[in-house]
């Protein structure tokens, strides 16, 4: 029986599990969050005169004891139950009888799956969040650790001009600055409380968000019940741009791996037991954990337009596609959690090859060294460059001077200290006031 169903109503079984879709597979992640989300409705209810002192001290009690069967693995959706919600209210119902059945009063199931999900993204983000900040401070101390270093510097994938392994690094780490503002802004959007919105038109019930949403520690609320149930799909959507961005910054530092891992570059290289083989080639070590965190990394950040598709052209209120949006995301956030643990994973065994600029096919890098060199001499620049041109076209070209580059973010001034300043602007930003009741 469904908490929508009509006694005297039979429902069709293909209707009814096209229309549940894999609701249920995806709805177990938010049993917590809805518990929470109860905890504060059942709470704020007994407060506004709307539920009895002893009803909320039973509905309490037993939900966390479900709370509890949740964190331990044993709580599971039965076969014929639709979603979380359901699912969770017909349990209480079981367990201690008519007062499971007032929970309901002042909410739908609409601003009830909406309050779960703004609570999962927010503790998803933070997550993200922290894992791309670990990230970045192993970026930052590989870029110190490597920064005499040299490495060959690229354009059109031709050589262009010395780097180095410490500017290399520096460069993924200063990018996912970028990455956690624009995952600050997702969570923000997702930190605001749509609960006692209802179906979108609010409630007659004499309810009290400002409470809810103080229980629930979100920042503030949404207002406007109406913009409470369109901000599904756009809180989703700001949570896949967010992580989209994360994951722009892992799939181009993965393409650069893959091609310093090959040997006819042979800049950076890792241990056996991190690296596959062939069947038939026995020399083989190949980069595929890379090569996977770059493709799904690339599948991740076509989830944005996904969603953008899904919810383009729908009018103001709810409407079923809006489940769609679990089945798009939840998955694609576990996937680039999992690609930033192993990233870090394979970053504490990277192991980098020195004195790589002393190979003669290098020589080029630093025909800009000689330019610069002459203009330092009084030489005019379009001279400079014209007399270097001829040396490297006649085959006369040496230069063996030592680099000085001083300038702010160059190869010899690596501004380490004012990039984690940078980052930690961005993080002072988040309001990380999130908990459970």
């Amino acid at each position: 029986m469904k908490l929508w169903q009509k006694e005297n109503t039979q429902i069709s079984e293909l209707i009814e599990a096209f229309t549940v879709g894999r609701d249920r597979e995806f709805d177990l992640e938010l049993a917590k969050y809805d518990i929470q989300g109860s905890l504060a409705h059942v709470t704020m209810l007994a407060k506004v005169g709307l539920l009895p002192e002893a009803d909320l001290i039973a509905i309490k009690k037993e939900l966390e004891n479900i709370l509890g069967e949740i964190a331990q693995g044993t709580f599971v959706l039965n076969p014929d139950v639709e979603d979380i919600h359901s699912q969770i209210e017909l349990m209480l119902t079981e367990r201690i009888g008519e007062a499971g059945k007032k929970i309901h009063s002042g909410r739908s199931r609409n601003d009830q799956v909406a309050v779960d999900i703004k609570l999962y993204l927010r503790a998803q983000l933070l997550a993200v969040r922290d894992s791309a900040v670990a990230l970045f401070h192993q970026l930052q101390k590989l870029s110190e650790q490597h920064k005499h270093q040299l490495l060959p510097g690229y354009t059109h994938l031709q050589l262009a001009m010395p780097s180095s392994f410490g500017l290399w690094f520096g460069a993924y780490a200063e990018s996912l600055v970028d990455d956690m503002a624009l995952l600050s802004a997702a969570y923000h959007m997702a930190n605001k409380n749509p609960l006692g919105s209802g179906a979108g038109y609010g409630s007659s019930f004499p309810l009290d968000r400002e409470m809810t949403t103080r229980l629930l520690h979100f920042s503030s609320l949404h207002y406007n019940s109406v913009y409470a149930q369109m901000s599904r799909g756009k809180t989703e959507r700001f949570a896949a741009v967010g992580i989209a961005s994360v994951a722009s910054t892992l799939s181009r530092f993965s393409m650069d791996v893959c091609l310093f891992m090959n040997q006819n570059f042979g800049f950076v290289t890792f241990p056996a037991e991190l690296t596959t083989g062939s069947s038939i080639m026995p020399h083989k070590k190949n980069p595929d954990v890379f090569e996977l965190i770059r493709g799904k990394c690339n599948r991740i950040q076509a989830v944005p337009n996904e969603l953008t598709l899904l919810i383009n052209n729908l009018p103001s209120g709810y409407h079923r596609e809006m489940q769609l949006t679990k089945e798009i995301l939840f998955p694609a956030i576990e996937e680039l959690k999992s690609c930033l643990q192993l990233a870090q994973l394979m970053l504490d065994h990277i192991i980098v090859k020195d004195n790589l600029l002393d190979d003669e096919k290098y020589k080029y890098l630093f025909t800009v060294e000689q330019v610069n060199a002459l203009v330092n001499k009084g030489v005019p620049f379009r001279e400079a460059y014209k007399q270097v041109g001829n040396a490297v076209e006649d085959g006369t070209f040496a230069y063996n001077e030592p680099l000085h580059h001083t300038h702010e973010g160059s190869i010899g001034n690596l501004c380490t200290k004012q990039i984690a300043d940078l980052m930690q602007e961005v993080l002072n930003k988040w309001d990380d006031t999130s908990g459970v009741i």
